[in-house]
C-alpha cells in the first residue's frame, strides 16, 4: 500500500490551526481568571476599608475559589474570620495553609503563628500553647514566648513563667528580672513557711530593687516569731527603696513595737513623711505615739499640708462636738464619704481596690498600683 504524501500536507495547517486556536483559549480563560481574582481581592479590600466585614469576607471566598493557591488571599481571609470571633473558620484556613506542601517556609511560620492566634483567642490555651511552642527558633519566636508568658500567667504556672520570662530577658526583649521576682513571690505564697523563705531570698536576689521580695520576707519573719529580723528586713527596704515605705509603714511600726525601738522606726516614718506626705506613713506614726494628744496632732499637721478628708474624718473621731448627740451621726456620714478615697487605683486601666495588688486584678498589669490612696493622687 503506498502511502499518499497530500495528507500530511493537508493535516499540517489543520494541526496548526487547531493548535493556535486552543492555545488562543487557554489565554483568554487565564485572562478571564486573572481579571476575576484581582477584581474580587479588590472588591473585599473596599469593603474592609468601609468595615464591611461581612462583604468583605464573601469577596475573599470568591477570590481564593478563583485562586486557590494564592497564600495571602488565605491569610486576609483567615485574620478576618478571627477578628469576627469565627475561630473555628479561620482555624481552618491557617490548617489548610500548613498542610500545602508547596507553601515557603516564611509562610508556614506564619501561618503557625496566625493558627496560635486562633487557638488563643478561642480561650484554646492548651492548643494554643502546643503551636506557640512550634515557632521555636523561627522569627515569630519573641511574639510566641510572650503570648506564652500571658497564658502562663492566666493559668498561674509560674514556674513555666519564670522559665519562660528568663529567656525573654537572655534574648534581650526586655528586663524581665522585677517579672521574675514576682513569679518567685507568687510561689512563696503557694507554698509553706520552710520552702518559701529559700524562694523569697531568690526573689530578692533577682531584683534587689523590687520592694515585693522583703515586704513578703518580713511577714514570713513575723509568722516565724522574729520582729527583730523582720524590723532588720523592713529598714533595709526603706533604705533601698525610699518610695515603697508606704506600703510597708504599717508592719514597721508593728515590727518595731513588738521590738521595743518605736522610736527608731518613728524616725523613718518621720523623715519619710516629711519629704513625701502619705496616709499610710501618717498613720503609721499616729499608731507608734505613746501620748494620744500628740498623736491627734499629727492629724492637723498633716491638714496644714494636705487637704485631706480621711485626715479630716480622723481628727473628727476624737474632738467632742457642742451637740454631742449628732457626732455618732455625723461620724457615720464621714466615713463613708471617705471610704472610696481610701482605695488605690490601677494607673493602667482605673481599676479601684481597697488593698494594694502587684498584680491589677482588673487589666493583669504589674506594678500598676502606686503606693498611694485615691485621695493623693
Amino acid at each position: 500500500m503506498d502511502f499518499d504524501l497530500s495528507w500530511i500536507l493537508l493535516g499540517l495547517p489543520v494541526a496548526f490551526v487547531m493548535g493556535w486556536l486552543a492555545s488562543r483559549l487557554d489565554l483568554r480563560q487565564l485572562r478571564i481568571e486573572n481579571r476575576q481574582a484581582p477584581k474580587a481581592y479588590f472588591k473585599g479590600l473596599n469593603y474592609l476599608l468601609n468595615e464591611q466585614q461581612d462583604q468583605a469576607i464573601d469577596a475573599f471566598i470568591e477570590a481564593v475559589q478563583n485562586d486557590p493557591d494564592t497564600s495571602e488571599l488565605h491569610f486576609a481571609l483567615g485574620n478576618l474570620f478571627r477578628r469576627r470571633g469565627e475561630y473555628e473558620r479561620a482555624v481552618r484556613v491557617h490548617e489548610h495553609l500548613l498542610s500545602r506542601g508547596d507553601l515557603s517556609r516564611a509562610d508556614r511560620d506564619r501561618a503557625q503563628h496566625a493558627l496560635a492566634l486562633d487557638y488563643l483567642k478561642a480561650g484554646l490555651l492548651d492548643r494554643a500553647e502546643d503551636a506557640l511552642r512550634k515557632l521555636e527558633g523561627t522569627a515569630f519566636e519573641g511574639q510566641a514566648r510572650l503570648a506564652l508568658l500571658a497564658i502562663y500567667e492566666r493559668s498561674r504556672d509560674w514556674a513555666q513563667a519564670s522559665l519562660i520570662a528568663r529567656k525573654l530577658d537572655a534574648s534581650g526583649q526586655g528586663s524581665f528580672s522585677t517579672r521574675v521576682a514576682h513569679y518567685l513571690c507568687e510561689q512563696a505564697a503557694q507554698a509553706s513557711d520552710a520552702d518559701a523563705e529559700p524562694l523569697l531570698r531568690q526573689a530578692l536576689k533577682t531584683a534587689p530593687d523590687s520592694p515585693r521580695p522583703r515586704i513578703e520576707l518580713a511577714a514570713l519573719q513575723s509568722r516565724a516569731g522574729a520582729p527583730q529580723q523582720a524590723l532588720a528586713t523592713l529598714m533595709a527596704l526603706a533604705q533601698t527603696v525610699p518610695s515603697a515605705i508606704p506600703l510597708m509603714a504599717r508592719r514597721l511600726a508593728d515590727a518595731a513595737r513588738a521590738c521595743g525601738q518605736q522610736a527608731e522606726a518613728a524616725q523613718v516614718l518621720q523623715t519619710s513623711y516629711e519629704l513625701h506626705p502619705s496616709l499610710d506613713v501618717l498613720e503609721s506614726i499616729v499608731a507608734l505615739e505613746g501620748d494620744p494628744l500628740v498623736a491627734r496632732e499629727w492629724y492637723v499637721r498633716h491638714l496644714e499640708r494636705e487637704p485631706s478628708l480621711v485626715a479630716a474624718s480622723k481628727w473628727l473621731a476624737g474632738e467632742k462636738l457642742e451637740h454631742e448627740q449628732f457626732h455618732p451621726f455625723v461620724q457615720k456620714a464621714l466615713e463613708h464619704a471617705v471610704k472610696p478615697l481610701t482605695r488605690y487605683r490601677c494607673a493602667a486601666c482605673g481599676f479601684e481596690a481597697k488593698q494594694h495588688f502587684w498584680q491589677c486584678p482588673g487589666c493583669q498589669a504589674w506594678d500598676s498600683y502606686p503606693a498611694r490612696r485615691v485621695e493623693e493622687l
